[in-house]
Order: structure tokens, then C-alpha cells, then sequence
């Protein structure tokens, strides 16, 4: 076994979960075939880790679930676990309140084991097969996961699909960003290139109004101090997929620290970790994460698109790949 892949645990049905190591640009990732989770990332002369992440396989079983992993195949939430496709009504897995679709189901592809196809030193790409039925979902679905860690210090996905049937996809890394290792991230700031958003109920399904951020606490185009506003709700990007672009930047003002978030996506879902458990979950270098530890910025498809025809278009059909490219690109000082 290469020196980068160590064992790392093995999950409730004692399959063997590895965890291999990247190394570039100044920056050194952890990455588990579970889920294909960033476990933890770090930049060369930061002392403490960017992302949360467990010391232990256990806690991504439980508590933990999502952090860090690739979630899909169909990323956020799907109201009702229900959706209409070509004349044909599809029931999905409802693990959200027992009534919603969330991150594919119940068992969705950041609770599965990826394989290992191909690793560098700085770059591993990892696949999935999800079967015609799975959760579900129609069409057995082909998934490959390049994550690199490039020069200019980023950590980087390049998310590809294929479908034998048309089939909502939509993935997106779900890692939890926290900038300067202190306890919570109401001190960042954030910017979001985005002139709306989706409002959502009280089970946080969107109600299908696209509302302008002006005037709301939604108003991130210049940059503004996260605080702790309740933030679970996507950010209108586009209508359409667009080539890679810069959509959002994190800072935080502690650590001279910033992030620069790159995608091709629709949507960014900004998630501010606030129903973390007060009691706490142990984290890296013996942290404890409590309520708004870290902040989500996963980029994918708006949610509930599969049921709403007004929202862009969430749908891979056989004659088309899917691909999803988001970088997470760090600065330190006067770079930023």
C-alpha cells in the first residue's frame, strides 16, 4: 500500500474505509473514501486546521454527517421526496424530517465507499457507481471525483456523471470552512455574487420565490460580517451553468486569512453550522465544535429543482455528462 493511503476505520458493516494524504501548493489534505470526505486541510505555516473534520471514523456515522463529504446524487433538499420526470412520477428516499429528500436519502453518496482510481501526490480521483433504483432515483449513475491540490493554493473538484436514464444530479462538496481556528465563524466576512435567493419554509424546503437580496439580511455583495443571521438558504448565481468563475470570498480579519470560492454552478447553498449541538462534537487538535464552528459554501443545482420548472434545469440524460468544477482558493496578507 502507497505511504499516502493508511487505513482509517471500517464503517457499521465493516467495510474498510482508507484515508489517503495530498500534498501541494502549500496546502495538505486529508481526503476518506467515505463519502469522499475532506477529513482535514491545512496550509504550510497556519498552526491550525481550515475545515472541521473527526480524528475518528465514528463521529461521520452520527453527528458529524456530511462534513466534508461529496453529497449527492442529488445535492440539498427535495420537497416531499417527490418530483415529475418525462410523465413519470418519482417517489425518492425521505430522510429529512421523514418527509423531505436530503443529499440523496438515506443513503446517499456521502454515506457510501468510493474507490480509488488514480493517485499523485497532489491529486486523487475517486469514483461511485449508484445503482438504476438507488434511494429511489431512476438511471445507474457513473461518478468520478478528481480532488487536486494545485500551485496556487487551492483545493479543487472536478465532478463528472453519467447516466443510463434521465435522472435528477447534482453534487457538491459539503465541507465546513473556519478560517482562523477560533470558535465560531461570526467574525468572518463573506461576499456573494448574488442578487437573490431562495427563501424557504419552515422545514427549509423553498417556497419557489426568487427574492432580491437588497434590503434583507441575504445582502452579501459587499463584503459583510457573517454574524449569526440563521443562514441555510441557496444564493442565486445563474440560470444556467457557466464556465469557472470566482462567485464568493470568505476573510477573516484574525488570521489575515481568505478564500476565494470558484464554480461552475447555479447556486451556492451558504449553511452557517448553527444547529451544531450546544453540548458540542470533538473535533481536529482536540477542538470542541459548537454552534456556527464553520460555514458551508457548497456550490450545486438550486434545491428542489427537480420539482420546480422555473428553477434551472437539474436534470442529466444519457446523451449528456454532467460536470461540476469548484476551487477553494486560499491567500494569506497583502495576496488577498
Amino acid at each position: 500500500m502507497s505511504q499516502s493511503i493508511i487505513e482509517f476505520g471500517k464503517t457499521p458493516d465493516n467495510d474498510a474505509i482508507q484515508r489517503v494524504t495530498l500534498k501541494g501548493g502549500g496546502l495538505k489534505a486529508n481526503i476518506l473514501t467515505y463519502g469522499a470526505t475532506v477529513q482535514d486541510l491545512r496550509l504550510e505555516g497556519v498552526a491550525h486546521p481550515l475545515v472541521l473534520g473527526a480524528p475518528s471514523i465514528e463521529p461521520y456515522f452520527g453527528p458529524m454527517k456530511y462534513f466534508g463529504a461529496i453529497v449527492g446524487r442529488f445535492a440539498n433538499r427535495i420537497g416531499q421526496g417527490r418530483f415529475l420526470l418525462d410523465g413519470h412520477a418519482y417517489n425518492v428516499s425521505r430522510n429529512w424530517l421523514s418527509r423531505h429528500t436530503l443529499h440523496g436519502g438515506e443513503v446517499g453518496a456521502g454515506e457510501k465507499i468510493w474507490s480509488i482510481e488514480d493517485l499523485t501526490d497532489s491529486r486523487v480521483t475517486m469514483g461511485l457507481e449508484l445503482a438504476d433504483g438507488d434511494m429511489g432515483f431512476p438511471g445507474h449513475l457513473t461518478v468520478h471525483a478528481k480532488i487536486t491540490l494545485t500551485e496556487d493554493c487551492s483545493l479543487g473538484f472536478d465532478i463528472r456523471a453519467t447516466t443510463t436514464a434521465a435522472t435528477p444530479c447534482s453534487f457538491a462538496h459539503h465541507g465546513y470552512f473556519n478560517l482562523d481556528g477560533g470558535p465560531d465563524i461570526t467574525g468572518h466576512d463573506l461576499q456573494i455574487d448574488a442578487k437573490a435567493y431562495l427563501p424557504v419554509d419552515d422545514e427549509l424546503i423553498p417556497t419557489g420565490e426568487i427574492r432580491p437580496v437588497e434590503g434583507t439580511k441575504f445582502d452579501f455583495r459587499t463584503r459583510s460580517e457573517i454574524g449569526k443571521r440563521g443562514l441555510d438558504h441557496n444564493f442565486c448565481l445563474s440560470d444556467t451553468r457557466k464556465p469557472l468563475r470566482p462567485v464568493a470570498r470568505l476573510h477573516s480579519a484574525e488570521s489575515d486569512l481568505s478564500m476565494s470560492v470558484e464554480t461552475t454552478e447555479t447556486g451556492l447553498q451558504v449553511y452557517d453550522a448553527a444547529y451544531i449541538p450546544e453540548a458540542g462534537l470533538a473535533g481536529l487538535d482536540c477542538q470542541t465544535y459548537k454552534p456556527f464552528a464553520g460555514v458551508a459554501l457548497e456550490t450545486q443545482v438550486w434545491p428542489d429543482a427537480p420539482g420546480r420548472s422555473e428553477f434551472p434545469d437539474a436534470i442529466l440524460r444519457p446523451e449528456n455528462e454532467y460536470r461540476h468544477q469548484v476551487r477553494y482558493v486560499f491567500t494569506t496578507g497583502a495576496q488577498k
